[in-house]
């Protein structure tokens, strides 16, 4: 019997029926002050002394009582004889109310003579300035911040009321693995529960996480039973789909009741929202996009009922990039490497794979494509809801075009000169369409021209009268990778992984098939595609094929035969106006920098007499 969803709700409903189906009445808790940041408070919190605790100098010089500084002047000086010396910080005594600066004072033998007068409190700091005893320092509902901490401290706060909200979460699935363990064929690392309970307690929850429960009906039931009993709100990760071992539907109803089981959203459509004594389960999907976006659109709003006080960076209206197609009926969530470009910001969408987790984590932003559109279309301005603070969104650098296993090692070293480099692998061809249109600050290429010189007749020819550099990252030697020295002229007879069109790779390996005399379709598996060198290189190892074409460096990471074909030139591409960007002033003096040089060398495969040199192509 196949068992399938039960009717899909749209967001807006699921949303609203998290609001009707439970009181979501939360617990309170007493933190230490040192563990409150990130916390909502439970009740306001009230000064349990006045700071300062009374008069005190706010400079160096003399206390005085005022009435006796007046008429003080250039021309008339007045001589104190009562006047007591005075430090920022120290008690004014009893009986004077005002300071004369020192630098305002000139002092003989035991007097005090001024030349201006000082009006009542002035430089004091008079009792409660700062804040007055049993004035409240922070309201209820307060998402406690850092600054805070030392404010509370600072006026006698030890320990914190917070709100609390315990949250269980229950990893299932006979495929799991944990955390630290290299997983054998067939199984995986169970992370969903480790990115959900920091993402929630980043919100202010209490997180529990259980072992992990195998694919057996009884052995999930109790684990979900003893969760329930033990929690404000339970997560059930996995199990949520439809599949013969997903138990996690028949579970909630056998013990309670499935309110929805279905979400028209992408990824993340299996959510399950159940109720079990009248508390939340919620079934998450296995795919770890999927468990973020239940977590960020629907987790998240409900622990937002219980008063939680949720993180948010804001939100930024960016052009696309790439076209976006999408389901009509459906909320899509995209996730996105965001950067400023000049003034505008530009979006450029990662993979939309929900099992692709390194999506998220090169994404500082998503977007929403909402269930009554088709789709978005590239250069329309959208609406970006950032992932990070907007400082560190600024620092982003998008270097969209050729991959290279070097760019890593690159973005390693610009970070600490406060650069994000963001790579996006569209192939030589594709940086150089999305340098032309500005959706990228450098545009990583080596695409040979008939001619044999690299990059340049590419650039005149698509980007004529337009003022470019290129920097040179290294001479690279691309060739065979296999693991069994295969050579060019022996590839007709073995299976073969290619790259992308419009890949100089791809490019490169064409040029030589033409050379050679080899038509593609002698070669199995020349229209099977992967866009990294990485990728070939794994496809490899794994005897998915027999060889690929890429760089010398990734057949040396997995150990692997390399025979050399070609050396090429691999630059970045940029226009001439952002050098003055500091970003990119600091990704071209990083390349030129002896530590980057000394990585290239340790990776094998480059020739790094011209890394650093700049060519200039004016229009």
């Amino acid at each position: 019997m196949v068992r399938r969803y039960l009717s899909t709700i749209s967001l807006a409903e699921a949303l609203d029926l998290i609001g009707r189906s439970y009181a979501c009445v939360p617990g309170t808790a007493t933190v230490p002050l040192e563990e409150a940041a990130g916390r909502t408070t439970a009740a306001p919190i009230f000064a349990r002394f006045s700071v300062p605790g009374t008069h005190v100098s706010a400079m160096d010089g003399i206390a005085v009582r005022s009435e006796e500084t007046v008429g003080a002047s250039e021309q008339h000086p007045v001589t104190l004889s009562d006047a007591v010396r005075v430090n920022t910080g120290n008690v004014i005594p009893p009986g004077y109310d005002a300071v004369v600066m020192i630098e305002d004072v000139w002092m003989g033998d035991g007097t005090f003579t001024i030349r201006r007068p000082v009006s009542p409190w002035q430089h004091v700091r008079p009792v409660g300035e700062d804040i007055g005893e049993s004035e409240m320092i922070l309201p209820s509902r307060h998402r406690i911040r850092p600054h805070d901490i030392g404010a509370l401290a600072s006026y006698g706060v030890a320990d914190v009321a917070v709100l609390s909200v315990r949250v269980g979460l229950i990893p299932t699935g006979s495929e799991l693995v944990p955390p630290g363990e290299r997983p054998p064929p067939g199984k995986v690392v169970e992370s969903n529960t480790l990115m959900a309970a920091a993402l929630l307690r980043e919100a202010g929850a209490d997180c529990r996480r259980y072992p992990i429960t195998p694919d057996e009906y009884e052995l999930v039931r109790d684990a979900v039973r003893l969760g329930v009993a033990e929690n404000d709100v339970l997560l059930v990760s996995a199990g949520s789909s439809a599949g013969t071992r997903d138990f996690t539907a028949d579970v909630i109803r056998d013990l309670g009741e499935v309110l929805a089981h279905g979400v028209a959203i992408k990824p993340g459509k299996p959510v399950i929202i159940g109720r079990i004594d009248g508390k939340p389960v919620i079934g998450l999907p296995g795919y770890p996009l999927a468990a973020a976006t239940v977590l960020r659109e629907i987790v998240l709003p409900l622990l937002s009922r219980y008063g939680l006080v949720l993180p948010d960076f804001g939100s930024a209206a960016a052009r696309l990039t790439t076209t976006l197609h999408s389901e009509i009926g459906t909320d899509e969530f995209v996730l996105l490497s965001v950067g400023r470009i000049g003034d505008a910001w530009v979006a450029v969408p990662q993979s939309r794979g929900a099992g692709v987790q390194m999506s998220a984590v090169r994404a500082n932003a998503y977007m929403r494509i909402p269930a009554a559109s088709e789709g978005v279309e590239a250069g329309e301005i959208v609406t970006v809801r950032l992932r990070v603070p907007l400082d560190t969104a600024e620092e982003a650098l998008l270097v969209t075009g050729s991959h290279d296993p070097a760019l890593d090692r690159l973005a390693d070293l610009v970070r600490r000169r406060g650069v994000d480099l963001h790579s996006i692998h569209t192939g030589s061809m594709g940086g150089l369409l999305a340098l032309k249109r500005r959706d990228c600050h450098a545009a990583p290429m080596h695409l040979l021209a008939p001619d044999g010189t690299y990059n340049v007749p590419y650039l005149q020819r698509y980007l004529p009268g337009e003022d470019i550099v290129l920097l040179c990252i290294a001479e690279r030697q691309q060739g065979i990778i296999s693991r069994e020295g295969i050579t060019f002229g022996e590839l007709p007879d073995h299976t073969f992984i290619n790259r992308q069109k419009g890949s100089g790779t791809r490019m490169l390996l064409d040029h030589w098939l033409r050379k050679h005399g080899i038509a593609p379709s002698s070669i199995a598996g020349y229209d099977r595609e992967v866009t990294t060198h990485l990728a070939v290189a794994l496809a490899v190892k794994t005897g998915e094929a027999d060889a690929g074409m890429g760089v010398y460096s990734a057949a040396q990471a997995l150990g692997l035969s390399f025979v050399p074909v070609a050396t090429e030139r691999y630059e970045l591409a940029m226009h001439r106006a952002l050098l003055g960007d500091p970003r990119v002033s600091a990704l071209v003096e990083t390349v030129s920098s002896d530590a980057f040089r000394r990585i290239l060398r340790s990776l094998g495969g480059y020739e790094t007499d011209g890394t650093g040199g700049l060519r200039e192509l004016r229009g």
